[in-house]
């Protein structure tokens, strides 16, 4: 099955990304719920090893092929498992013990802000006027609001999480935009497969350098149950969905997403944990929305547009 093919129309494209928002969004809870009987870097290796053999096999089976063959593709893949599965998670996991999933949420929203700050620096045809510049800058006040580090301390743990968040975010971004130019006809699940078994090595590996043991690790019903969510669902079904959409819509496009994932992290985790989202990170979320509206502006009016969605 070729997920490329499945999203040919806008309306495909607008319940993937719908979809796309509730997993990820939902994820943000999962991990909190998990870090509570998971070491952080060992919860996402496990979780990506796990995911990524499960991948893998699906490739293997239904793809036309499942072993990248040049040096294009083992780039991609490689890219693809250092930034936006090993670095993003890393740091999102270890941000997440110290701020709520729905606050994290609100500060990884800032990723297509500096998705297409990095468009502009590293894709032709991309530039930053005063306008996106302005933009940029709208989104970096959100996440020091967040922060709010006058109030906290700038060695406080919340200071502390939400760098952490921001540094994922930063890491998401740039593999989604180096990702662009070196993709091939390797297929989706392929691709994805690799990255998440070549990413949750590397994060094994901090895991051990860190001091990270399997002995730390409680086993109950809500540590099995996060694990699986996030390995099944926000892992193999969501990254399924997310390479197709990159393909579909490309970088920029694809984080519009980001802007519902921190609603449905927010209702989540009030729904199951009792946690509610502050001021500050309402007033930082909508500035950083605002700069990205800045930011792509034309984008986002060309793309949702009338005329596309009554096709």
């Amino acid at each position: 099955m070729n997920l490329r093919n499945l999203l040919s129309t806008p309306e495909a494209i607008v319940a993937a990304f719908l979809l796309l928002a509730t997993l990820w969004g939902t994820s943000f809870v999962a991990i909190e719920a998990g870090l509570h009987y998971f070491p952080p870097l060992l919860f996402a290796g496990v979780r990506y090893v796990v995911a990524g053999a499960v991948v893998l096999g699906y490739a293997a089976v239904a793809a036309d092929r499942w072993l990248p063959r040049d040096r294009d593709e083992w780039l991609g893949v490689a890219v693809a498992g250092t930034f936006v599965i090993a670095a993003y998670h890393g740091f999102l996991y270890l941000g997440e013990i110290r701020i709520s999933g729905a606050v994290a949420a609100v500060v990884v929203s800032l990723a297509p802000v500096l998705t297409a700050v990095f468009a502009a620096a590293f894709l032709p045809n991309e530039r930053l006027g005063p306008v996106e510049i302005g933009g940029f800058a709208l989104g970096i006040v959100g996440v020091v609001v967040i922060a709010d580090p006058t109030a906290a301390g700038l060695g406080s743990a919340a200071v502390v999480g939400v760098a952490l968040a921001f540094a994922g975010a930063v890491a998401f971004s740039l593999g989604a935009v180096l990702l662009r130019p070196l993709r091939t006809d390797l297929p989706i699940a392929a691709l994805q497969g690799w990255a998440m078994v070549i990413g949750a090595g590397q994060l094994l590996v901090a895991a051990v350098a860190i001091g990270e043991s399997p002995a730390a690790i409680v086993w109950n019903q809500t540590a099995i149950a996060s694990l699986a969510y996030l390995t099944l669902l926000s892992g193999v079904v969501a990254f399924l969905l997310y390479f197709a959409l990159l393909d579909a819509v490309g970088p920029s496009q694809l984080h519009l997403v980001g802007y519902a994932e921190p609603v449905v992290a927010a209702v989540g985790s009030w729904a199951l944990l009792g946690h509610l989202v502050d001021a500050e990170a309402l007033i930082g979320f909508v500035a950083i929305l605002a700069g990205f509206l800045a930011l792509e502006r034309e984008e986002i009016a060309d793309y949702v547009g009338l005329d596309r969605l009554l096709g």
